[in-house]
Order: C-alpha cells, then structure tokens, then sequence
C-alpha cells in the first residue's frame, strides 16, 4: 500500500511542476519546427499519428510523402506514390492506417499501419480531385472536391470504400472538419471565403446547411478542431490562422512567418502543439495553444501517458 501512496505521490508532484512550468509557455507564436526542402509549392496534408510523428505531402517532388519524427528529424517516407498520385491531405485511422486524398486520380489512398505500400481504397471517375479529409465515427471519412478551373465544387463521404454525394455545385470546397462530439461538419469554399456548417450523424448523413463564417479578403484552406469545438482555418495568402470558437465568433488571428499555410495539425506530447505546412517556406512551423487536438485522449490516462511520454521521447498524442 505504501508504495502505491508513494507512486501516487510521486505523480501528483511531477503533474502540478509540469503545469506550473506551463503557465509560463509563449502560446501563439509561430516558430520554425523542422526544414524540409527547397521544393514546397505542394506542402500539404499535415497528419500526426498516435506515435507523435509527423507526416506531409510533396515535401521535395509531387507524389512524395515526408515524415519529421519527434525529435524534429526530417526523412522521406515515400518518395512516389503508384501510378504518378499526388496526395494531398492525410488522415489517420482507428488502426493507424493513413488515408491520403489523391487528386490526380479521382482516388483516396490506403497505406496500412507499418507499410510504405498505397494502394486504392475508393475511386470515382465522375468526382474533380479530392482535396483534404476529415474522419470520425469509426473511419468514416469526408472529402472536399473542388474544381479550380470553374470555382464550384462538392462535398463527399466516404464509407467502406464506397464515395457519395453529399452535396453538389458549392463554391471552391478545401478545408474540412468534424466538431469534437462528432455532430457538426465544417467545410470552407476558398474562393468565396465561407465556411459552411452541418448538422451530422452517426451514419455520416447532413443536414441544417448553415453559414459559419465568412471572409472578406485573402483565401481559406486547411481547418482543424481543437477539444473545445474551436476551429483553427488556414489564411492562404495572409499568412495567418484564425480561431473561431464553436459559435463562430472570431477569438483570434495567429501572425506566421509564411504568407501561404496550407494546412494545420495537432501534435506534441498534450496534443497542445499546432504543425502549419507553408507553400512559400522551406520550413514547417509551429506554436503553442491552450487546448488539445480534438482527438486526444483528456481523460487521468492521457495524463499519465504525457508523464510517461515525456520521459521517454515519445508521444501518444495523434490529430
């Protein structure tokens, strides 16, 4: 008994150093994480898996994924996907396997957990060029499918491998995401500057089309959800993120050091660093924020996994 009081105990000291050391991070100030390249005019798709590894698209050539570990080591992961794809946004699974949207061939990718192998999970021939993902209830996924050359596109859903419709004939879709308690799904239209929202449920169906937010200058792209339901959106142009909290009330506008991010995923050990990839930089950034990811895990375990974590060097946190 006595050891486990002294364990407690232990544990109890090492949470209340480490959110005292905390109250006195810098938080929204963007800082160069990793360098990854010359080439970066199609960085994208940043995607944390559950090691804490991040990973992107078209680091040095389109067609290539790059991978930056948690000690901020840039590798190549794929240097060509088959068939010439070129991925665009990244996200993880239940098992951790990385669905990629491909672009160039009508397709969303599959890499299974441990392989380098893409192969074809759905495929439709009638759809323009999937362009990011967001997932939820149990891998179902969402895509955004624009259409740059006539400024329109649409919005799907992707269930064991098969790709429907669930809107049409929308402005130029991109950023895409799913609230925290999985009953809301936001899309942006880059060109039109507006974020839309939906009512979802658990079978991935919308309804209750509602304007979230608009813009009246500069381009929109990747979006993220934090634990709260506040949504981080990518200002393509301006080089900026802005926050919104759930009721669409803008809290915040993050300054980067590039004007062109792409996209944005959480990581870090407490699920509380944000990853930005730049189109107009060679480097990756990244800052601090209050709050996780929405898919960290917030509850005693998660806590004591950021403990064990931290010793160690390795993350349990994924976006």
């Amino acid at each position: 008994m006595k050891n486990y009081q002294g364990m407690y105990l232990v544990l109890i000291t090492i949470l209340i150093v480490n959110f005292s050391c905390k109250n006195n991070e810098v938080l929204y100030e963007a800082n160069d994480y990793a360098y990854v390249g010359e080439f970066t005019r199609g960085l994208e798709g940043p995607a944390v898996d559950k090691y804490g590894n991040l990973y992107f698209v078209n680091p040095y050539k389109n067609g290539s994924i790059g991978k930056v570990d948690t000690n901020g080591n840039f590798t190549v992961f794929i240097d060509q996907l088959p068939n010439n794809s070129v991925a665009n946004g990244i996200r993880f699974g239940n098992n951790q396997e990385m669905f990629l949207a491909d672009y160039t061939g009508h397709n969303v990718l599959i890499i299974e957990k441990d392989e380098k192998i893409a192969s074809v999970y759905a495929n439709d021939s009638t759809i323009n060029q999937p362009n990011d993902l967001a997932i939820c209830c149990d891998n179902l996924l969402f895509a955004s499918d624009p259409s740059w050359k006539t400024n329109s596109g649409n919005l799907l859903k992707i269930k064991d491998g098969e790709i429907t419709y669930l809107e049409e004939d929308m402005g130029t879709t991109n950023g895409i995401e799913v609230s925290p308690d999985e009953t809301k799904l936001y899309v942006n239209e880059s060109v039109q500057k507006n974020i839309w929202v939906y009512d979802l449920d658990s079978d991935g169906n919308i309804s209750n089309k509602k304007l979230f937010y608009s813009f009246e200058d500069y381009g929109l792209d990747g979006m993220r959800c934090d634990n709260q339901g506040n949504l981080y959106v990518t200002r393509y142009g301006k080089g900026t993120i802005v926050k919104l909290s759930s009721d669409g009330e803008l809290l915040r506008e993050i300054k980067l050091k590039g004007k062109k991010p792409s996209n944005l995923a959480f990581g870090g050990k407490d699920g509380k660093t944000i990853y930005v990839t730049l189109q107009d930089r060679s480097y990756i950034e990244n800052f601090r924020v209050e709050n996780a990811g929405r898919t960290f895990n917030q509850s005693l375990l998660g806590s004591l996994n950021y403990i064990v974590t931290s010793a160690t060097s390795s993350s349990s946190t994924y976006d």
